[in-house]
């Protein structure tokens, strides 16, 4: 089927200094990028794309309408060494049902980036 949905491919975070973002990303997810040009930096984080791309926009008039949630497999421990990049908490760990447990922060250009332990989600 030619209409068939594939699944998340890439999440895209705005902000207004590329290259301390890309250092900030790099260090926060422990890689380096595999794309890097001045309009577009691109991450490979566990075969899904972390894009970042420049916007002039001051990060107080950005919208947390729509959350991106990396998997990581000790929450908690994310979560803190976000925090201690300078990421401002935005949604502290919480239970949400069954062993599922999700977080977020807002990095240092006013994006939410998400976190999710789940044990009960398999990729196909």
């Amino acid at each position: 089927m030619d209409d068939k949905i594939l699944g998340l491919r890439t999440a895209i975070y705005l902000v207004s200094d590329l290259q301390a973002a890309k250092d900030w990303y790099s260090k926060a997810f422990d890689t380096t990028p595999y794309f890097d040009e001045p309009f577009y930096v691109g991450f490979n984080v566990g075969g899904y794309e972390l894009g970042l791309m420049p916007d002039d926009k001051p990060a107080s008039e950005k919208s947390a309408g729509v959350y991106t949630y990396w998997g990581v497999e000790n929450i908690d421990k994310v979560f803190a060494k976000f925090l201690d990049m300078g990421a401002e908490a935005h949604e502290n760990p919480q239970n949400v049902g069954g062993a599922v447990v999700v977080a977020a922060v807002k990095d240092p250009w006013g994006n939410v980036l998400g976190m999710i332990y789940n044990p009960e989600f398999k990729l196909p």
